[in-house]
């Protein structure tokens, strides 16, 4: 059966520092405690001192009744500029995370996801549950900046989606 492809992108702007901004999306094992839709994240394998190379397991649930599970292997760090992982799983694809400042307090992120779904019901469904799998993942992505900026105790200024 074919794979359904899907790329996303997903922008908060964040006022709140860079580093503080950073510092949340890096230590990914903690997002369960405030991504609400983050309901696991097991390191499988470690990395190095920067964590290029470790490899983590999510269990993610959006509003759809349906999880996903995926092993995200780290390929880049760049600090404060980006962060590159390989999903497989329940996706296979590639994540970017991109950081960019105006040097003061306002952060934006950029979170861009090209994958394809393995699970058979999926890609069987796909012609006709793309709009709804793109407003799950949608709502996952505008909960996280919420949940972000909650955690910063900063404001979320705004949230675009492509």
């Amino acid at each position: 059966m074919r794979t359904a492809e899907y790329r996303f992108s997903t922008i908060w702007r964040i006022d709140a520092p860079v580093q503080e901004v950073w510092a949340a999306i890096h230590d990914s094992a903690r997002w369960p405690e405030w991504w609400n839709n983050v309901e696991r994240v097991d390191q499988l394998e470690a990395g190095s001192d920067q964590g290029v190379g470790v490899v983590q397991r999510y269990t993610w649930k959006g509003r759809l009744p349906y999880r996903l599970v995926f092993d995200m292997r780290v390929t880049r760090v760049d600090p404060l500029v980006a962060l590159e992982g390989e999903a497989s799983g329940d996706v296979e694809g590639a994540g970017r995370w991109s950081f960019s400042t105006d040097g003061r307090n306002l952060t934006v992120v950029r979170y861009d996801w090209c994958v394809r779904t393995t699970r058979a019901w999926m890609n069987a469904l796909a012609p006709l549950l793309r709009p709804v799998f793109q407003w799950n993942h949608d709502a996952v992505m505008r909960e996280g900046g919420a949940a972000l900026a909650r955690r910063l105790d900063a404001r979320l200024l705004g949230i675009e989606h492509g």
